[in-house]
């Protein structure tokens, strides 16, 4: 029997061959990406300096009961330091759980007193065992909160000699701030956000601040 060419219908493609090699082509990349991205997802979930970048990352971490071990040395060291040229340093506060920091919060608020903090539960770094709070000791060993007490008699403030020291040594003052100052707040992050923090990523026991700051 005579072979005839087959009748199309208008409108009809035809796939070529071509054609089908680009599509099998552009399948395989799409597989390729496909696989990168769950690579790279999966690199950040188990990865804690990848991960703190994700905001959807979160760690099943405990809560941190205690001041960090390299704060706590700082923290002591700055007491040495300050003596030496004649100042006594108290340290007030160190690690404050979520339930006081929203006793804190609530001080002028919900409570009598005076506005002390805007941070709530697990916005300070105070929760995290990051930071510290200091005061004063004057000759007869009262704590006092001021900032124009020259104690040793130097012409400068002893308050201000402090914030100066703690910055040396890797702390950043709450004096610094810009809005509310918080004067007796010293902390160490360690370049750890609030909300890395409260994610679950904390910073390792060796980890060092650093140091110099003016």
């Amino acid at each position: 029997m005579p072979q005839h060419d087959p009748v199309f219908q208008p409108g009809a493609t035809v796939p070529l061959p071509h054609a089908r090699r680009k599509n099998k082509k552009t399948g395989r990349i799409m597989l390729l990406l496909f696989a990168m991205a769950l690579i790279l997802l999966l690199y950040f979930f188990y990865n804690d300096e990848a991960g703190r970048f994700l905001p959807f990352v979160n760690k099943n971490t405990p809560p941190v009961a205690e001041l960090h071990p390299v704060v706590l040395e700082h923290a002591e060291k700055l007491v040495e330091e300050a003596a030496a040229i004649g100042i006594s340093v108290l340290i007030t506060q160190g690690h404050r759980s979520e339930e006081e920091q929203n006793e804190l919060y609530n001080k002028g608020r919900t409570s009598q007193g005076a506005i002390v903090t805007y941070a709530r539960g697990g916005e300070s770094y105070h929760n995290y065992g990051l930071a510290i709070d200091f005061a004063l000791l004057n000759a007869k060993g009262k704590a006092l909160w001021d900032l124009e007490y020259d104690g040793n008699r130097n012409g400068k403030s002893d308050w201000h000699e402090v914030a100066a020291l703690a910055k040396k040594i890797g702390f950043s003052w709450g004096g610094d701030w810009k809005g509310f100052k918080d004067y007796p707040h010293l902390q160490m992050d360690f370049g750890y956000s609030i909300n890395e923090l409260s994610r679950g990523f904390r910073p390792g026991p060796d980890v060092q601040p650093e140091t110099g700051g003016g």
